[in-house]
């Protein structure tokens, strides 16, 4: 017979055990007779609805304190809502005396579900209980739009911030597939019912909770996003793939096409570029709200593989993350990365803010200081490309403006007989060289006034008419005055950085002429504050974090697009958004219609400023040859070749930290090249043997095109 302790012992054990929970199926039939939906009771248990959804259908248990919570609740719906036809059990979950369930109410056409884990509660949130009892109390009956079953699909990892504008509380996009879902940030999965794109922008709009706070208080909100995947697109009567002869990215539907008129039925209006991979539909704004959807279609090569690897054969979960933890970062994807970069300037400078009117006392929109307005502004006819009307209608012959990234090879007759006797060519890249050149640049916000004969300033954005071709530059580096490297050959036009470089050089400096702008301002400063904070970002993501000593930088440099293929393709896009962005600056017609002389549709932006373009490629080429100069004077090292923001060193050994020059401390020596993970500084881009560089060199071919390994030609943002 056993003994007291025995059966003691076999009852503690028994209370120990983990609550018992009903059945699956009595679990989700006591929630929707509560009327409560899966959303609901995740937010009540600070978790995802995917998990809910697995409690459900047998996938997954719930663990404490969830547990007794659950179980807890549970119970309490039992009692009020028990089983037809069951004979009543009390204190047992899912056993009860017949009785008809409560009426349910309307079912919505939309309902949101979670397939990430929930955004936490607040640091003095309540016990789980207490969010349990008012939901069952006071929540309306909205069972899901949809049965509650998984999709099979991995639930998106969770990377951006919970949304915290009441507003727009499931995130700034969604992808939408053809079965109706449409994932969005933070695992967050909406049931669309659109069978159209009118039905889709009326859904996006009204019901699904899509869109981003704007990013300075003078802007305005960011438009949602919805991204087709190609059944979404045949769903809705779209081709799944544009067919023509032109640029893909100049391919719209025609006119005629059944879905062009079913919007234009509709009353809604596309932008002057029409139905493309990227679409905006958009009635006129009624008094503050807007009415606009921007419309990405990833079967049309909406996410260039050069700036976005990988993402468009992402599945959907994933293809939200991405793009999510982009707009969250820098901005709602509207176009290409260059687009996005282009709006992303504006976005954070508004050209207009609230003013009160002192006649009337209204508050109209005026000027917003340090901005570059809301009217297009011509350039300068040296600033200016030939084919501009600037150009054109006056006859210019004067020459322009030639600002632009190195493309420089030394001579190989120049190399000494030690340099070829190195085993190694390395190359080091410096991380978004052009977003460095951006920070704190002083650039004009007027218009430019013409000066003759003026006396440089230093301190005055604009273009200079000077001669440099008498400074005499050492034949092992590039020139700094001109893209190719080669000296001048007489009086050219310089945007004021190169100038004033030269000024620093110890040359004197005589303009012939000019054209200068009297208002200026840092206008690019918020720009460079967010992308460097979301490069920054990112990469300590992927493990590359500021604390790392140059051994440790160049290891995590290493394996970090190995980490995680969503995060890097982040890091890609910001990358491509910089360069892209200083790129839209200047942007040139396209389309084989075009005639010289006409204006293009990019110049009816404020933003058409290839002024500021020249200063930002100016500043980044001084600053790559000052770094270039320093190393030489520190280490006797001159380059082998330079491309944009790349250069090529022979070295003895197979790394940077065989040739950079370090203190006696083992710190970096300032002045020169230094490995890091922020915006100026450098990181290894490739290591070939010096033999083949020389080769390429012979060939008049530049190693640092090559020196990844690959044959492909750098991409110059344009």
């Amino acid at each position: 017979m056993a003994t007291e302790e025995e059966l003691f012992a076999s009852v503690d054990a028994l209370l120990e055990e983990e609550p018992q929970l009903p059945s699956p199926a009595e679990r989700a039939r006591l929630r929707e007779a509560a009327g409560i939906t899966q959303a609901r009771l995740a937010a009540a248990l600070k978790t995802s609805t995917q998990s809910v959804k697995n409690w459900e259908n047998g996938r997954s248990e719930p663990k404490p304190p969830r547990l007794e919570a659950y179980q807890r609740l549970l119970k309490g719906w039992a009692a009020k809502y028990p089983a037809p036809g069951v004979a009543s059990a009390p204190g047992v979950p899912g056993v009860s005396t017949a009785a008809p369930a409560p009426a349910v109410a309307p079912q919505p056409e939309v309902s949101a579900t979670v397939a990430g884990p929930a955004a936490p509660g607040p640091a003095t949130a309540t016990p789980v209980e207490a969010p349990l009892a008012q939901a069952a109390r006071t929540a309306p009956a909205r069972p899901a739009s949809r049965p509650a079953v998984s999709s099979g699909r991995p639930a998106a990892k969770r990377t951006v911030k919970p949304v915290d504008d009441p507003r727009f509380p499931h995130g700034p996009l969604a992808v939408l597939d053809g079965d109706g879902s449409a994932y969005g940030v933070d695992g967050i999965v909406l049931d669309c019912p659109a069978a159209t794109v009118p039905e889709l922008v009326e859904w996006t709009l009204r019901e699904s909770g899509l869109g981003a706070a704007k990013l300075n208080r003078h802007g305005k909100d960011s438009d949602p996003l919805i991204v087709l995947t190609a059944s979404a697109a045949v769903k809705l009567g779209l081709p799944e793939r544009l067919e023509g002869h032109e640029q893909r990215r100049s391919l719209r539907l025609p006119e005629d096409h059944p879905v062009v008129k079913q919007v234009t039925k509709a009353k809604w209006q596309l932008t002057q570029r029409g139905f493309g991979p990227w679409a905006r539909v958009y009635r006129k704004a009624q008094g503050r709200e807007r009415q606009c959807v921007q419309l990405a279609i990833l079967s049309w090569d909406a996410l260039d593989e050069r700036s976005w690897p990988g993402v468009a054969e992402m599945e959907p979960a994933d293809i939200a993350r991405v793009l999510g933890v982009y707009a969250q970062r820098v901005i709602t994807p509207r176009g290409s990365t260059a687009v996005s970069g282009l709006e992303l300037m504006t976005a954070l400078r508004p050209p207009t803010r609230a003013v009160q009117d002192r006649g009337t006392g209204n508050w109209v929109p005026g000027h917003n200081p340090g901005s570059l307005g809301t009217e297009p502004m011509d350039p300068a006819p040296p600033e200016a490309t030939p084919e501009h009307p600037v150009v054109v209608n006056s006859g210019w012959t004067g020459g322009f403006l030639d600002e632009e990234a190195y493309q420089w090879v030394r001579d190989v007759d120049l190399l000494t007989d030690e340099e070829c006797t190195l085993p190694y060519a390395v190359g080091l890249d410096l991380n978004t060289a052009f977003l460095a050149a951006a920070n704190r640049l002083v650039v004009g916000l007027s218009a430019p006034d013409h000066f003759h004969a003026p006396a440089f300033n230093p301190k005055i954005p604009g273009s200079w008419l000077v001669d440099l071709s008498p400074i005499e530059p050492d034949p092992r580096l590039p020139s700094p005055f001109t893209p190719s490297g080669e000296r001048p050959t007489g009086p050219a036009w310089y945007q004021t950085h190169t100038v004033a470089y030269a000024q620093e050089l110890g040359h004197d400096v005589h303009p012939i002429e000019a054209y200068l702008r009297r208002e200026t301002g840092a206008y690019l400063d918020p720009w460079h504050d967010r992308l460097r904070s979301a490069y920054v970002d990112t990469l300590a993501d992927l493990g590359v974090t500021k604390d790392l000593s140059d051994t440790e930088f160049l290891a995590a440099m290493e394996r970090h697009k190995d980490v995680d293929p969503a995060l890097t393709a982040v890091l890609a896009a910001v990358k491509a958004t910089v360069k892209g962005g200083v790129g839209k600056l200047r942007e040139r017609p396209q389309g084989r219609r075009y005639q010289e002389g006409e204006r293009w549709p990019a110049l009816q932006r404020p933003t058409w400023r290839p002024d500021i373009r020249a200063a930002v490629i100016s500043r980044a080429r001084v600053n790559m040859h000052r770094k270039l100069r320093n190393m030489a004077a520190m280490t006797g090292l001159y380059p082998l070749a330079v491309l944009s923001d790349c250069v090529v060193y022979p070295s003895p050994g197979d790394s940077p930290l065989d040739f950079l020059p370090y203190a006696a401390s083992g710190k970096p020596q300032p002045g020169g090249f230094r490995l890091g993970p922020t915006p100026g500084l450098a990181k290894l881009e490739g290591v070939q043997s010096m033999l083949w560089a020389v080769g390429l060199m012979e060939q008049g071919l530049n190693p640092a095109r090559h020196i990844k390994g690959g044959d492909a030609v750098l991409d110059e943002g344009e």
